[in-house]
């Protein structure tokens, strides 16, 4: 045991690691007390280049997204459905509000995309930092785990109070006599009416959805990014074909978590209260709808994300390339 100081942090098993951010060892300075679990500099250009992207994917693809959200709200069967399909639901929405109908809610996922982007890479990217291995990459099971961790985050954090008002915003354009003016207006409603949870409906199903979204979405392109390079991780992925990537990885997250999609719109929606909770939303659905409803809006959802994804992984690592030359991290 001579020869070991206490707490040594040799990398020996049962070492002490200092949880002190480049802290040299049995050496206190004023930088003592900053904690390991503040963001890197790689994360904070993550949030910025994650916000930017965020505003611009979400402008170019919100018609989609409002379709799929109109298809899945639409709960009635047979002759009764309001919509036919995802081109008679464009013609009905046009024919009664215009093209101007195709982007109600717009603004709430503006206000939204930005800081759940911004959440999504930063945290991404704070997670790998933390995981990589000496050869620079993730393995599979942390590229996963990364994934999962950022949609956690997003979901807590950005996408539940931004979702809950979208689809009430969405769902209120159904009724006759539609209540909401605009997005602070509806945003003041639903709190006056609901409270602050009224924001958090659906809280569990979207931790589950996003979690398994950006789980499956990094860990795809993640590992077609690491193929891509053969072990040079210096060789740089053409833009492209990272949209390429970014495209396969989106559709891979739609076949693996519409059913929990739907449940969570549902449980989102102005028809909420029908529901006990998450899991009885899903019984629910089940019970009266059959298993086929738990894949309404897939067509319209698989067009919108992997053009999302695609558009998104693009323009993040443009702007991450950028910064990279402009503001060092090293």
């Amino acid at each position: 045991m001579a020869g070991r100081s206490e707490g040594g942090g040799d990398g020996r098993r049962g070492a002490f690691v200092s949880p002190f951010v480049n802290r040299p060892p049995g050496v206190v300075d004023s930088m003592a007390a900053v904690p390991s679990f503040l963001p890197s500099r790689k994360s904070l250009k993550g949030i910025v280049a994650g916000g930017i992207t965020g505003g611009i994917e979400i402008c170019i693809t919100f018609p989609t997204e409002y379709v799929k959200t109109q298809l899945q709200l639409d709960e009635k069967k047979g002759a009764t459905k309001r919509y036919k399909g995802i081109v008679d639901c464009v013609k009905v929405t046009v024919r009664e509000h215009g093209i101007r109908g195709l982007y109600r809610g717009l603004s709430v996922l503006v206000y939204g995309s930005i800081p759940k982007s911004a959440v999504r890479f930063g945290s991404f990217e704070e997670f790998k930092k933390r995981n990589v291995g000496p050869d620079g990459n993730l393995s599979a099971q942390r590229k996963f785990l990364c994934g999962l961790g950022a949609g956690v985050c997003e979901a807590i954090l950005a996408v539940t109070p931004m979702e809950t008002v979208k689809v009430k915003f969405i769902h209120d354009q159904t009724s006759p006599n539609p209540k909401f003016k605009g997005f602070f207006h509806g945003v003041r409603e639903i709190v006056r009416q609901q409270g602050l949870r009224g924001t958090y409906q659906g809280l569990t199903a979207t931790m589950m959805k996003q979690g398994s979204n950006q789980a499956i979405r990094f860990f795809v392109v993640e590992s077609l990014k690491e193929l891509y390079r053969g072990g040079d991780n210096a060789k740089p992925v053409p833009k492209l074909l990272t949209g390429l990537f970014g495209a396969i990885a989106g559709a891979a997250s739609v076949f693996g978590n519409t059913p929990l999609d739907v449940v969570k719109t549902r449980m989102q929606g102005l028809d909420a209260h029908k529901y006990k909770n998450t899991l009885d939303c899903a019984v629910q659905i089940f019970k009266h709808e059959g298993p086929r409803a738990f894949y309404k809006g897939t067509v319209p959802r698989l067009s919108r994300v992997c053009l999302d994804v695609g558009i998104t992984f693009m323009i993040y690592d443009s702007f991450m390339e950028f910064f990279n030359k402009v503001w060092p991290t090293n």
